[in-house]
């Protein structure tokens, strides 16, 4: 089959492989570690890595696409993709996922200091080797899969030139945490799409109780860890209040989502767990600047 058919255009299937809304989602977390590290925002250093960032994120998701080409074609979600559609042939996605990875931790290695580069790596090496077979495995794939999301905002704290902190591990805490009621909320959508891919997913398994109880356990878990940076003194009360209304809004849509399992629900769930992140991101930022 062609790769590149006549009613898709190159531009749209390389935007699905390279997936722009997790990339930006990842600049936005590697910008904020870099800004509350105290980097100067203005240094070519934030440049470069935010230029490596999307590289490495957009060849993280290409290989993942690649890797699951025939999972991808057992899901009506994902059925359409570049690679199962089969607009996309696996030797040339194989080759773009390799090219821009190689050229996102090559920037890394030349532009910003080690700990950075460290982190994408292992950023990189988990999510593609690890935790994108292991969802064929076992449901605790969603908590490695978890560690390389929350990687990239320690890896922009460590580009502004200080090194692994007590406020690094808040962050990185606050994000691997924030994941996984996130998503859990996005497995229950999806199990039937899942089960038939013959993906370990708790939601799979579970008739809901195991999965929107452990929603709720990281939830719970998440507001203590989002209060560590004002234990460090570094926000105050107005991050205090905010981003404890937030996780409380959080767990109050997890117990409703857990007493009524309609899509209406979880996807509200879902909906705010992605309003979170940038809402407590934006209140730290805030915090520091009163």
């Amino acid at each position: 089959m062609s790769d590149l058919s006549p009613t898709h255009s190159l531009i749209a299937d390389i935007t699905d492989l390279v997936k722009p809304g997790i990339v930006l989602w990842i600049l936005i977390t590697v910008s904020a570690g870099y800004y509350l590290a105290g980097g100067d925002v203005t240094d070519a250093v934030l440049a470069y890595t935010l230029i490596a960032a999307a590289l490495l994120a957009g060849g993280g998701s290409t290989l993942n696409q690649v890797l699951e080409k025939d999972v991808d074609a057992l899901m009506r979600r994902t059925q359409s993709r570049p690679l199962p559609a089969g607009r996309i042939s696996v030797a040339r996605g194989m080759t773009f996922g390799l090219a821009q990875s190689a050229a996102g931790l090559i920037l890394f290695m030349m532009y910003t200091p080690r700990l950075t580069t460290f982190c994408a790596a292992l950023t990189i090496g988990l999510y593609v080797a690890v935790y994108t077979p292991l969802k064929k495995v076992t449901s605790l794939s969603t908590l490695v899969g978890a560690i390389p999301g929350a990687l990239p905002i320690a890896g922009g704290w460590a580009a502004s030139g200080r090194g692994w902190e007590p406020m690094t591990t808040a962050l990185f805490a606050m994000l691997f945490l924030w994941q996984l009621p996130h998503f859990l909320a996005l497995a229950w959508i999806y199990r039937e799409d899942y089960a038939k891919a013959g993906l370990k997913m708790l939601s799979v398994t579970d008739g809901g109780d195991a999965t929107f109880r452990q929603a709720f356990l990281y939830g719970a878990t998440l507001l203590p860890a989002s209060l560590m940076p004002a234990m460090l003194g570094f926000v105050g009360s107005v991050y205090v209040v905010g981003a404890t209304a937030l996780c409380l809004w959080l767990l109050w849509v997890t117990v409703a989502a857990f007493r009524d399992r309609s899509d209406k629900r979880v996807w509200r769930l879902f909906t705010v767990s992605v309003l979170y992140l940038p809402a407590v991101l934006g209140l730290m930022v805030i915090d520091t600047l009163i």
